[in-house]
């Protein structure tokens, strides 16, 4: 449920007035019901209410529309005297692209040239969020859940599927455990038909991402590319530092040679790393 409020020019800053004879105008009488007992405005159960702030459309539609809250709302003769705040999590949508999606607003087209106040029976932030959100392209390799499921205790490593690397995993195993996380590779997996579509839902859900880029392996390259475009935390590890692309070479990482003393000095230095980011 939200507040309409369509003025004729363009909104003050945080405090203005509408002309109380038009309150309620285009909307249900089971809503003016609830809102005006007895015939008395409820101002405060209306400010409780987000609020869609719309200037009147004229020429070419260019005027845009805030959403935002009525911090406080009295009665001044026939005008209603407001204060409010625009909430700023939530971009300001241009009238034209607004009226695009009005009928999910339950508005009519002709309410964007007429100054008044109606209250909608709607969920005026799921319909923005579906409407407004910036649209992108979705992969077709591969899917991403929507929306995003991370995961805050798992962490996944990339890292070429041989055996020389198995003690490497156990030891990211190992202290994942110490901090409370838990460590899988792809190899562990096998939800998909498709073992791209495996690998890439375990970087989705995972919280961390640890990439030996040892061998530079093309594969633990891609894998890189999809964590950092997903937003993880990324810590990149190598047996050698001419294996580090020269992309990423202005991105920390931790260097170590693959054998037992190697890999406890590994595990001592992502270890407090781990911690942090859990």
């Amino acid at each position: 449920m939200f507040n309409l409020l369509v003025k004729g020019n363009a909104w003050a800053d945080g405090r203005d007035t509408m002309y109380g004879g038009r309150t309620f105008e285009y909307t249900k009488r089971l809503l003016v019901d609830k809102f005006k007992p007895a015939g008395q405005l409820d101002l405060a159960a209306l400010s409780a209410l987000p609020t869609l702030f719309v200037e009147e459309t004229t020429g070419q539609g260019d005027q845009v529309a805030r959403v935002g809250i009525i911090s406080r709302a009295r009665m001044s003769a026939r005008d209603i005297s407001l204060e409010y705040t625009y909430d700023l999590a939530v971009p300001a949508v241009p009238n034209k692209v607004l009226q695009g999606f009005a009928t999910d607003l339950d508005i009519e087209d002709f309410q964007f040239s007429r100054t008044h106040w109606s209250v909608k029976d709607i969920d005026l932030f799921r319909v923005l969020l579906r409407n407004v959100q910036p649209k992108r392209r979705r992969p077709k390799v591969f899917q991403l859940a929507d929306p995003e499921n991370i995961e805050p205790t798992l962490v996944s490593a990339m890292m070429p599927f041989h055996p020389s690397f198995n003690a490497v995993y156990a030891m990211l195993q190992s202290i994942a455990q110490a901090a409370g996380l838990r460590c899988r590779r792809a190899d562990d997996i096998w939800e998909s038909p498709s073992v791209i579509q495996d690998v890439v839902s375990l970087i989705d859900r995972s919280s961390i991402v640890i990439c030996d880029c040892t061998g530079r392996n093309p594969n633990v390259f891609y894998e890189t590319g999809i964590a950092h475009a997903l937003g993880r935390e990324v810590i990149l590890i190598t047996q050698a530092e001419a294996d580090i692309p020269f992309d990423l070479r202005h991105l920390r990482y931790v260097q170590y040679l693959n054998n037992g003393e190697g890999l406890v000095a590994l595990g001592a230095r992502l270890q407090p790393r781990l911690a942090a980011l859990a």
